[in-house]
């Protein structure tokens, strides 16, 4: 038998493990014992778990060689050691997918489960539905029947969940069960009880209307199983986010009454569900934030940790709510289970005050370097919070942030750090220098490539701008010097932005690119050679074309469109313009530290939204000719969320006209609608050229119409209309349980809201990383002024927002966020208007009694200055 070995030998991991270098053939070859006679039982046993091992540890196996073990086994039938019959059953589920004809041993399991030893019954019922197809089912419905209401609570469990696995293949069947389920969910066994609620859920689970009555039933006539108290209080939350209820629906009192439960899980999970609830109000967390209060002195450790994570949760949305257990939350830094502790610092850092986040810090170091990267993570994401609430205190945090950075740690944890300390340096431009002269530290000793190249690119950004550049050089250099390819060339990148910026730094990075020329490299001999050249020129466009902002366009759009090219040959030079511009700013989005992940990144950028949709319209006939997509904007409702069709609108912008593709859903199970198309009456020049209809529309399956519009060529300034919308059809009639329609329908038309089609149509946001230096590239041949008084607007937050969401263009160097007591503001806005024309906006706000706007206008095509202006006029 196999040898019992200490808690010293699995920790050396030496001899623990008696199964570890077992061979497939060797154990077949073994299994032949199964046939002697007589059966030796602990011998048999013995080779059924190292068969059981290898099929667990993945090792695959034949059918044929399945099949032999199989039926080898089923010879042990014969043996009536208790210990090995419950073998088999574990054997006969493992093998049921791998093996052939395992029916065989059908009637041997339907003797023991309708046997007289209880030992046997339960798993013989496991082991049977396991093998058990939707043709056999039939056969054993009987004995299942009379198993869920058996006696022996071990039998009954069996046949319930045995029940839920068959749910999946035979739904039917398996629904004439309920009757016995329902009197199963009365028996007084706690996990009977709780398996048997988890049945009649899942047969009822697409039905709201009889799920809602289960839940008054169970709710009025009460339980005796605190796992089935658990289970209906998921149910009802979930019911209750589904219909959108509030805090009067009875399932939320229901939810409410049990926090008043004898047992502590009951009383945790309604707690729980209750914080997770949307839109949920402090008044409304009151009692089960103090319910979770009392977990905090509980006497066992688990209980803690379940109240401080959930009240780690609460704090993010609710700080206040949490504010009145900071005393019991103080009392847990000591705790000696350091998960405790650390959720319970972190929690307090986000309901404390400002003056607590020093004696707060300095607890922390205390004990971060006890704790386990995981939560050193959960840490650095609460000092982030902390920053953001506090921005004095960067000072404090930051020099315990670089304080961490110094210490060992796994790539997720440094990274967090790193990403907080950028987020500082964003959102503190006071804090810039410490923050850069820390991170350079790090990158001096940082074995961590994606860290490194994320590090040298902020400081090609950050570093040109601050008082005494030159002194990042000689750590950008070093990198060149001492680092791996990828590092390598991100160091040659950010030289390259020193040089750009700054008149007398560019001699010295001119001599270093020579340097970095000789690089045994390809990419970095490239990058080094294309910055040199661009260098010498010494003109602000090039510079700001190809050094500072790149290009803007969608990574798998471009491989497309190549690909494209060189199918087709050309005269023509490839042109920029037919590539989809990137939907997203690839960099200077605000640095929300990332949940731990431990996934690979993708090898291959995923495709945008927009390259899908490109794809989509592209396999349209009609919309072949169009050319390349411009821009996708996010879906417009067009109707209300619960009428009986349910529409929304995407518009696609292409060069010269615009594709509306209308997402529409039935929500009527007695209709079939055909030939469903949106009608569209313009306002303005825009003309309807085509409709796409679409073919059907079954219930609840969401179909799509497209509609084809022409933009007005003779007046480019046109960019805004108001469009009535219709949606007509033919509706035939149909059985709502079989969905078979009428032969004859009639046409029928339903009236949505009217359609907005506005200047943020026609512009796709682009990033700029250098403003200033696009700016100069655009040049002023085609710049206009205009100011404007914003009467209605009171901050210049408001101002900004507005202005932002209005042209639809992209916020540049932080320029949407307003420092705060200032009365005067400037906004940059960087975008692509369609036709592949840049454009840029300067906004100079002032507040006095409302806010006035200074708005100038730079782009390359000039009609694009007068829309702007005469948008915003």
């Amino acid at each position: 038998m196999i040898k019992k070995f200490d808690k010293k030998d699995e920790e050396a991991g030496s001899g623990s493990n008696p199964f570890q270098h077992l061979e497939k053939s060797a154990v077949l070859q073994e299994a032949r014992i199964f046939n002697e006679t007589p059966i030796n039982p602990r011998r048999c046993l013995h080779i059924l778990t190292k068969i059981i091992y290898l099929l667990n540890q993945g090792e695959h196996f034949g059918t044929t060689e399945a099949t032999e073990a199989f039926f080898a086994m089923t010879r042990l039938f014969q043996s009536n050691d208790q210990t090995l019959r419950r073998m088999c059953y574990l054997t006969i589920k493992e093998m049921a997918n791998i093996s052939e004809d395992v029916i065989i041993v059908t009637s041997s399991l339907t003797k023991d489960m309708t046997g007289k030893e209880d030992v046997y019954r339960g798993p013989a019922i496991r082991a049977l539905c396991r093998i058990t197809d939707t043709t056999m089912l039939q056969a054993i419905e009987r004995y299942m029947k009379q198993a869920i209401v058996d006696k022996v609570p071990s039998v009954s469990s069996s046949a319930l969940v045995s029940s839920l696995h068959m749910v999946k293949m035979s739904y039917d069947v398996v629904k004439r069960w309920v009757n016995e389920a329902q009197e199963a969910a009365s028996s007084d066994n706690i996990m009977v009880q709780y398996h048997a609620l988890g049945l009649l859920y899942h047969l009822r689970k697409n039905d709201r209307l009889a799920v809602t009555k289960m839940l008054n039933k169970f709710t009025k006539s009460g339980l005796k199983s605190p796992f089935a108290y658990c289970m209906l209080i998921r149910i009802a939350s979930k019911l209750l986010e589904e219909t959108e209820g509030g805090h009067d629906s009875p399932l939320f009192d229901f939810i409410e009454s049990c926090l008043r439960n004898k047992h502590e899980m009951v009383v945790y999970e309604a707690a729980s569900a209750i914080v997770h609830m949307p839109n949920c109000t402090a008044r409304e967390l009151a009692p089960a934030v103090s319910v979770l209060q009392l977990f905090c002195s509980s006497p066992k450790a688990a209980l803690r940790y379940a109240a401080v994570r959930t009240l780690n949760k609460v704090a993010m949305k609710h700080p206040s709510a949490v504010t009145a257990c900071n005393l019991d939350l103080e009392n847990l830094i000591t705790d000696s289970n350091r998960s405790i502790a650390t959720l319970a610092i972190t929690t307090l850092l986000k309901t404390g005050s400002e003056s607590s986040v020093d004696r707060l810090m300095k607890q922390i170091s205390s004990f971060v370097s006890e704790i386990s990267d995981e939560f050193k993570v959960v840490v650095v994401q609460a000092i982030s919070a902390l920053c953001q609430k506090y921005p004095r205190k960067h000072s404090v945090m930051m020099n315990f942030l670089s304080n961490m950075l110094r210490d060992d740690g796994g790539f997720e944890y440094k990274r967090a750090i790193v990403d907080c300390i950028i987020s500082i340096i964003e959102e503190n431009p006071e804090s810039k220098e410490t923050g850069l002269a820390h991170l350079c530290e790090f990158i001096e000793d940082c074995e961590h490539t994606v860290l490194a190249t994320k590090i040298l690119h902020l400081l090609g950004k950050e570093g040109p701008r601050t008082p005494s550049p030159s002194k990042y050089i000689r750590f950008i250099f070093n990198r060149v010097v001492l680092e791996s390819e990828a590092v390598r060339a991100a160091a040659v990148s950010a030289l390259a932005k020193f040089g750009a910026q700054n008149d007398d730094l560019l001699p010295s990075v001119l001599v270093l690119m020579q340097r970095c020329m000789m690089d045994s490299d390809d990419e970095v001999r490239d990058r080094a050679t294309f910055y040199m050249n661009v260098l010498q020129q010494k003109q602000k466009a090039l510079n700001a074309a190809y050094i500072f902002n790149g290009l803007s366009v969608s990574v798998p759009g471009l491989e497309k469109s190549l690909h494209q090219y060189t199918l087709e040959p050309s005269e023509k030079p490839f042109d920029m313009k037919t590539v989809p511009l990137a939907t997203a700013p690839i960099t200077e989005q605000k640095t929300e530290i990332a949940p731990v992940a431990t996934s690979k990144l993708p090898e291959k950028p995923a495709p945008s939204r927009q390259d899908i949709y490109q794809e989509q319209l592209a396999a349209i006939p009609e919309f072949q000719s169009l050319g390349p997509l411009f821009k996708s904007s996010e879906p417009v409702q067009l109707t209300e969320a619960e009428t009986e069709y349910v529409v929304r609108c995407i518009k696609h912008t292409f060069a010269a006209h615009m594709v509306f593709q209308f997402d529409c859903t039935n929500t009527l199970n007695d209709q079939l609608l055909q030939r469903v198309l949106v009608q569209m009456e313009p306002s303005e020049a825009y003309e309807v050229v085509h409709h796409v209809p679409a073919p059907s529309l079954p219930y609840n399956q969401p179909g799509s119409s497209y509609t084809l519009v022409r933009l007005p060529d003779d007046d480019p300034t046109a960019v805004s209309c108001t469009f009535s919308c219709t949606m007509k059809y033919l509706v035939r009639d149909c059985d709502p349980n079989t969905g078979e329609p009428d032969d004859d329908g009639y046409d029928d038309e339903y009236v949505l809201e009217d359609l907005e089609v506005t200047v943020a149509d026609h512009i796709q946001k682009v990033l700029k990383p250098n403003f200033g230096a696009a700016w100069e590239e655009v040049g002023d041949e085609f710049e206009k002024e205009e100011t404007f008084a914003l009467a209605s607007v009171r901050t210049l937050e408001e101002a900004v927002n507005n202005i932002v969401s209005f042209l639809g263009m992209q916020p540049c160097e932080r320029s949407d966020k307003v420092p705060e007591n200032k009365n005067s503001h400037v906004l940059f806005l960087a975008g692509v208007f369609r036709g592949g024309y840049d454009v840029l906006v300067r906004a100079r706000l002032a507040l006095a009694d409302g806010v006035t706007m200074q708005v100038t206008v730079r782009s390359t095509d000039e009609n694009v200055v007068d829309v702007i202006l005469a948008s915003v006029g």
